[in-house]
């Protein structure tokens, strides 16, 4: 192997590169998401035939009935903000995740709607 190659560490299998799974967009999608958006899966498992393994582990993670904020997916994925945010737009554009914008002040105080993120934050 070539000095000038980056090795893949051990036991870490090879990566996507993300302009692959965006299909090269480096601009905002048709749809477009905030970091505090809630995200579903809007296809089943069995749907999940062909898809990269990084849209399969998203769609995984993110089932109903809560689904994930798109800053703890981009989170647990070990992916930037930006892009995680180009790529759920592209999953929402060809029709695999529902979104869902963030809840409005008056939904945000109910304490126990509160204590249960917290307590769903701190498992994290």
């Amino acid at each position: 192997m070539p000095e000038d190659e980056p090795q893949q560490p051990p036991g870490r299998p090879r990566r996507t590169r993300l302009y692959a799974l965006t299909d090269g967009r480096t601009a905002a999608p048709h749809t477009v998401l905030t970091m505090d958006t809630t995200i579903t899966a809007a296809v089943t498992e069995d749907a999940w035939g062909g898809l990269p393994t990084e849209w399969q582990a998203i769609l995984a993670m993110c089932g109903e009935p809560g689904g994930r904020a798109v800053a703890e997916i981009a989170a647990r994925m070990q992916i930037r903000l930006t892009p995680m945010m180009l790529l759920l737009g592209e999953l929402a554009d060809r029709g695999l995740i529902h979104h869902r914008a963030p809840l409005e002040g008056a939904e945000t105080t109910n304490v126990h709607l509160l204590m249960r993120i917290r307590d769903n934050l701190a498992r994290i």
